[in-house]
């Protein structure tokens, strides 16, 4: 297409050279870039693109987008622009053909919840026959096609690209996560969603190459509310005034404890045979009742959050009830079913704050033993591992410390900082090093009743060392353990 028709809905300056200019694509990655070829010069955390705009041009790319000038041959089409990154953006979407327009786009944002709400969100649309996919932290997925994901939200080419593939493979909707720094990044500039939810808020994403503090990062979420048509907002969240600032979109309330469009009521926690649920009813602009089988309040909060956004579809009450009753989600709460007479759970809490609402959530259901299996991540903050034991101590009845992704540190090291944190409490504790051991002890020394969670890992399936990624799956762990156990 012609260099023009990609920057019809951009303001720039033509430096030098001709906007008739043929593309083939866009490239923002100096490695991959070849003839007639576009390249947006993006700075980075440890990179600057306008550093490699001079070898781009030696390379044949037909133009270079900048924003501040840059030395290339004279016949090099050159154009500035304010922002590359948004320039970038749009640029997709053109280059695409514009395939949110052609898709009812569903933008999700918060701290916790999104990627379990995405899921629940598909599972419904597609249980009623509307085609829909999904791009997340664990990955984009949409007919047959599963891509692991390496952001929440993707670079704007791939956002459109996936878009397009979607279109392309007969999707009527999509839903996907969209993180702060996919809005800080104009990751999703472009787009202007059909419908955009706020699950809630709390302190994360703080410090060096993500937000310089809370009211940056507060300010991120809210720009998903200045780019949809209706919004979908937590009542009960501290923050939501917060998020609400500037919003350009009808606005629709969720909660549990004030009044709001779409209200649950009535929560039970259900734990039997080892296994957990919650049941609960809504009034409001829905009426109806749901049972989830994932346990804990924030379940009650993600179910209703889905309940809220596919009362705007023309689905059958029985369509959305099953979907939220049997929706899984690898990696979060996932229950492994191992005993009818202690619970097994996979959980990517992978930090003080996540852990902690994971433990109290299960601490609701008033187990034998709470045991909590963890390990923390090397060459990241020493803080973040005392943090985690002493939250594990406190509130788990058995900590197991053991490896995660050790990367270039002694997995030994990271157990001791760990310990650190743990000792602070009186929680009981022990140390096994190798995770598949450390399982195998869980599960040997289980007692009826027990609630045992493996958290850290989650979706992963993958151990780290010394820059090499090893597979290593849970659940395959957990498979090979009980064939051991049981003399397999």
């Amino acid at each position: 297409m012609k260099l023009k028709d990609l920057l019809e809905n951009i303001e720039y300056e033509l430096i030098q050279g001709n906007i008739e200019t043929d593309i083939c694509d866009i490239v923002t990655d100096s490695r991959k870039i070849k003839p007639a070829c576009v390249f947006v010069c993006i700075g980075g955390a440890s990179f600057d693109g306008h550093d490699f705009a001079a070898e781009a041009a030696r390379l044949g790319a037909g133009a270079i987008i900048c924003e501040r000038k840059v030395d290339v041959p004279e016949g090099t089409t050159l154009i500035q622009v304010e922002n590359t990154r948004k320039a970038l953006a749009l640029m997709s979407c053109a280059y695409f053909s514009y395939p949110a327009e052609k898709l009812i786009t569903i933008g999700i944002t918060g701290t916790k919840g999104k990627t379990t709400t995405t899921y629940m969100i598909r599972n419904a649309l597609e249980l009623a026959g509307i085609k829909t996919g999904l791009i997340g932290t664990i990955e984009t997925l949409y007919a047959d096609v599963s891509i692991p994901s390496n952001n929440t939200t993707p670079e704007p080419y791939l956002v459109q690209k996936y878009f397009n593939d979607m279109v392309l493979a007969g999707c009527k909707c999509v839903v996907m996560e969209v993180s702060s720094q996919g809005l800080k990044q104009d990751r999703v500039a472009g787009i202007n969603f059909d419908y955009g939810i706020f699950t809630n808020l709390e302190p994360d994403h703080i410090g060096k190459n993500e937000h310089k503090d809370f009211e940056e990062y507060t300010y991120c979420k809210s720009l998903l509310f200045k780019q949809c048509k209706i919004g979908i907002f937590n009542a009960d969240d501290a923050h939501v005034e917060s998020i609400l600032k500037g919003h350009t979109c009808k606005v629709e309330t969720f909660g549990i404890n004030k009044e709001a469009d779409f209200t649950a009521y009535d929560i039970k926690h259900e734990f039997e045979g080892g296994k957990m649920s919650v049941e609960y009813k809504i009034k409001g602009k829905l009426n109806t009742e749901l049972k989830v089988n994932i346990p804990g309040t924030f379940t009650v909060y993600n179910s209703l959050t889905a309940a809220a956004l596919l009362s705007h579809f023309d689905l059958k009450e029985d369509v959305i009830k099953k979907a939220l009753k049997d929706v899984k989600v690898k990696g979060r709460l996932e229950s492994v079913s191992v005993s009818d007479k202690y619970t097994l759970m996979i959980d990517y809490a992978h930090n003080a704050m996540s852990l902690k609402s994971l433990l109290i959530t299960l601490r609701e259901y008033d187990p034998g033993r709470l045991i909590c299996l963890f390990g923390c991540g090397g060459n990241r903050s020493k803080e973040r591992r005392y943090e985690m034991g002493e939250i594990s101590s406190e509130y788990a009845d058995l900590t197991v410390v053991t490896s995660d992704n050790p990367r270039f540190e002694e997995p030994l090291d990271i157990i001791n900082d760990i310990l650190t944190g743990v000792k602070k409490k009186d929680g009981k504790y022990v140390t096994i090093p190798d995770r598949k051991q450390a399982i195998k002890f869980c599960l040997e020394n289980a007692r009826p009743r027990d609630i045992i969670v493996l958290a850290g890992k989650g979706h992963e399936d993958y151990q780290e060392i010394k820059g090499v990624k090893y597979p290593m799956d849970e659940r395959i762990l957990i498979k090979e353990v009980l064939e051991e156990i049981n003399g397999n």
